[in-house]
């Protein structure tokens, strides 16, 4: 195809979804993305044309949207929003997180069902894909309105959800406090003791590394990224965003590869620390966001050779590896010719969806290796689906064991990308990743007909 026709028929294609949602932005800049890709695989395998399958799959198999009431400590009512996405069932059981944060809106929680879909398609496990959560913010409640809200939150959740059926996870704003309460009250309400959650405490049917497991994913990838072009991370110097689960973690299992990771941080701005964040120190940040929930800035009066920048991104920081692990659209135009002028080689997401479609071009045109989410930070659910397989089993398999799978797991997803994203003698990892997700639930699809 041509390429003013594909422009054409992908702007077709975006503007009948836009129709039907105009306000959900962030959905449709993750119906774009994939469509750029599909829309020319498609026409070149006509199987996939007749079927309509782009079309059905950017249309939800369900969404179920309900009320929050619960009682803060004040004994006052509040009330907040609860939703889930049940995305696309044809490779398996729905499956992906729950996010609680005030920015939770439909249309963050279908661009990030829609991307859960490739993303558990690209691990090989029988996954569909799905996601939810409530505008309900934990942060400065006390546990026991966490408990009351998530107690609630389930009470009508429970319904929708099954070991069978669909199995959520954590995601922002739900750790393990939160997996817990929810789990509590799905078996008091079911009087079932099913994996129905993944991502639940190891003494009660969790997985050991679930918790590093997206972080490590991320890295696992990186290595493989950089042994496919001849390289490794030996040495190199690292800028990580976000202070969260991903980024700790990340942040780890890069300086266990020899790297030096320089920049952490959080909705205020990021910290500098020009002679690398150690295994000390990182243990120090773990303390500090995971149980006194500051803030990243207080890194500095513990280490005050580091620098904290208020209200900025890290990619004005000179580096060879730029790993987003905050959230959606963090790194933005200017920020990636930032990272682009000061020399940046590679880019990978531990976020979903963190780079505007404006910055993914500025790399394409500079030919820096960027990794899309749906890829690289899948590492999460991989394990997810090991905690599940492990519940199955009614078995606990050893850290080695789970990091031996997830490794593995990480190495066929970069495999994938490489036989469908080939370029002469490059790679574009973004359109291998949305091509081979796409892939295999196409072909599911077709098996099972017009459902």
């Amino acid at each position: 195809m041509s390429t003013n026709n594909h422009q054409t028929q992908l702007k077709g294609f975006i503007e009948s979804v836009k129709a039907k949602q105009p306000h959900e932005e962030e959905f449709l800049q993750a119906v774009e993305e994939v469509a750029e890709f599909i829309l020319p695989f498609i026409e070149e395998n006509p199987k996939y044309k007749k079927a309509k399958l782009l079309e059905r799959m950017v249309e939800p198999e369900r969404a179920v949207l309900f009320r929050v009431p619960w009682l803060d400590d004040k004994n006052e009512i509040q009330i907040n929003k609860g939703f889930r996405v049940q995305f696309n069932s044809a490779l398996g059981l729905y499956k992906g997180g729950l996010r609680f944060h005030p920015s939770v809106n439909l249309s963050i929680l279908k661009f990030l069902g829609f991307e859960q879909i490739f993303k558990n398609s690209l691990t090989g496990l029988p996954l569909g894909g799905g996601k939810g959560g409530s505008d309900f913010d934990p942060k400065g409640k006390s546990n026991e309105e966490v408990m009351r809200f998530c107690q609630s939150f389930m009470t009508e959740l429970f319904r929708h959800i099954g070991s069978e059926t669909d199995i959520p996870a954590g995601d922002i704003g739900v750790g393990a406090r939160e997996v817990g309460y929810m789990f509590g009250q799905y078996k008091r309400l079911t009087n079932e003791f099913t994996g129905t959650f993944t991502g639940k405490g190891v003494k009660w049917g969790g997985s050991l590394l679930r918790t590093e497991a997206t972080g490590y994913g991320l890295l696992y990838f990186v290595k493989e990224m950089m042994q496919h072009n001849g390289d490794s991370l030996e040495g190199k110097t690292v800028v990580i965003s976000g202070s969260g689960n991903v980024a700790q973690y990340a942040c780890e299992k890069a300086i266990e590869m020899g790297a030096k990771v320089v920049t952490l941080s959080d909705s205020d701005g990021y910290i500098y620390d020009k002679d690398g964040i150690t295994h000390e120190k990182l243990e120090f940040v773990k303390e500090l966001k995971n149980e006194k929930r500051a803030r990243i800035k207080e890194y500095t009066k513990q280490y005050p050779s580091a620098k904290f920048f208020g209200d900025k991104r890290p990619w004005e920081v000179k580096c060879d590896v730029a790993l987003p692990c905050a959230t959606q659209n963090e790194l933005e135009e200017e920020g990636a010719k930032a990272l682009v002028k000061n020399g940046c080689k590679l880019v990978a997401e531990g976020a979903n969806m963190p780079t505007t479609t404006e910055a993914i071009h500025i790399f394409e045109k500079n030919d820096i290796l960027y990794a899309p989410g749906k890829a690289s930070n899948a590492g999460g659910v991989a394990t997810s689906g090991l905690e599940m397989t492990q519940n199955s089993l009614r078995l606990s398999w050893t850290k080695e064991k789970v990091d031996e799978e997830l490794k593995a797991i990480m190495r066929k997803i970069h495999d994938q990308c490489v036989e469908y994203g080939k370029e002469n003698n490059n790679v574009n990892y973004l359109k291998g990743a949305n091509i081979a997700g796409f892939v295999r639930v196409a072909d599911a699809m077709i098996e099972q007909g017009v459902v």
